[in-house]
């Protein structure tokens, strides 16, 4: 009988080894963001939501100013990067805790070809830069009522 379970549980162990490596890979590739990104430095959180009239995307970058931030649309690719640079002076501190995040940082989303990617705007108030991309007149939803008869 122990000589059965011994083996029963040598076969079994490589396929939990298994399954514990597959969950830990959906794991990994499920995380938010944020969790993502913490080895790598800087990355601010984004929302992207439609509207009847535009695409908006806001990204949460507190402690940046306008002119720290690049945004720019290539090949139909909006691409937004900045830097977080660190202000504070290490004179006389002995810091027991650090978790502000500082760096480079870059994060880029395909545009759909409904949009007009020439009136791309943005603007920066309270720690949320917000890019509006308004969509093309020519491919918004129009609404046709249908007499029936």
């Amino acid at each position: 009988m122990i000589l059965e379970k011994r083996r029963e549980e040598s076969f079994v162990k490589p396929f939990r080894e298994l399954q514990k490596e597959i969950d830990r890979l959906f794991d990994d590739f499920f995380a938010p963001v944020s969790r993502r990104f913490v080895e790598s430095g800087f990355s601010p959180e984004m929302d992207v939501y439609e509207t009847d009239d535009s695409v908006v995307i806001e990204v949460e970058a507190p402690g940046l100013r306008k002119k720290d931030f690049t945004v720019k649309v290539e090949d139909n690719m909006l691409t937004i990067s900045g830097e977080k640079k660190a202000q504070h002076e290490e004179k006389g501190r002995n810091y027991r805790i650090a978790e502000r995040c500082y760096g480079k940082f870059q994060r880029s989303i395909a545009l759909p070809d409904y949009l007009d990617a020439e009136k791309v705007k943005a603007k920066y108030v309270d720690g949320v830069l917000e890019v509006t991309i308004p969509k093309r007149e020519d491919r918004k939803a129009k609404t046709v009522e249908v007499k029936v008869e």
